[in-house]
């Protein structure tokens, strides 16, 4: 199989959005958010995270367990990394500094995309950040001498539930840029195993649809206990 039976197509209106929108991504679940960025002769501002915004996105609240940083140099790969479902691991991903290619991979089982990955470009020039759902993994290539990389997820990090797969795959047919002998991994990363090896692990589409779900539900039923709460008087 080769990168361009794996490669999902992203149309122009996708990687070229409107300042402040939510796109859409062909991996379902899977979204760019692209801020509205606001400049002078001092530099520039701008929100990356909003989380009204996400949680009217999501159905549920976007609840940010941990942050991370990572520091990479050029040609580093990290990933493919992803969870258990459930509770999975969702990311929100952001390049401040320099730049990556941003991969995410559907690897929930059923998924009308399962086994497709897409690729999306992340820098400090586009401030652009790309929401990782739960159960589909995700990882990137430094393509700037110096890449500075920005996640909040909503697990905190649990070597029980994570894990990887092997990002040079075949059966994943991704396009690096560049040859596995010239990529920069982690020991963990260069230990990872085949796709095949860890399908026991992966979460089915149903499953991550039915945690997604539960957690809609949950949210709805407290904001509705919610409107019978009465306010003290005084």
């Amino acid at each position: 199989m080769t990168s361009s039976e794996t490669q999902l197509d992203l149309s122009a209106d996708a990687l070229a959005p409107e300042e402040g929108s939510i796109t859409d991504l062909p991996i379902r679940g899977a979204w760019l958010f692209t801020p509205r960025v606001f400049g002078d002769e001092r530099g520039t501002f701008h929100e990356w995270f909003r989380s009204e915004q996400f949680t009217h996105k999501l159905g549920y609240p976007f609840e940010i367990a941990q942050a991370n940083i990572s520091r990479s140099v050029k040609n580093v790969v990290r990933g493919i990394h992803l969870a258990d479902v459930p509770p999975g691991q969702a990311k929100f991903v952001t390049c401040v500094s320099g730049s990556v290619k941003d991969i995410l991979v559907d690897l929930r089982k059923g998924s009308p995309t399962f086994g497709k990955h897409i690729v999306v470009e992340l820098s400090e020039d586009n401030n652009t950040g790309i929401f990782v759902p739960l159960g589909v993994g995700h990882g990137f290539v430094a393509l700037s001498e110096k890449a500075t990389v920005s996640y909040l997820v909503t697990e905190a990090y649990n070597p029980q539930r994570e894990y990887e797969v092997d990002p040079f795959d075949d059966t994943l047919a991704i396009n690096w840029g560049i040859a596995k002998e010239e990529a920069i991994l982690s020991e963990k990363d260069l230990r990872a195993p085949a796709l095949a090896t860890v399908d026991s692990r992966l979460s089915t589409w149903n499953d991550v649809r039915g945690w997604e779900k539960e957690l809609r539900t949950t949210w709805q039923e407290a904001m509705a206990d919610a409107e019978t709460w009465e306010i003290p008087s005084g």
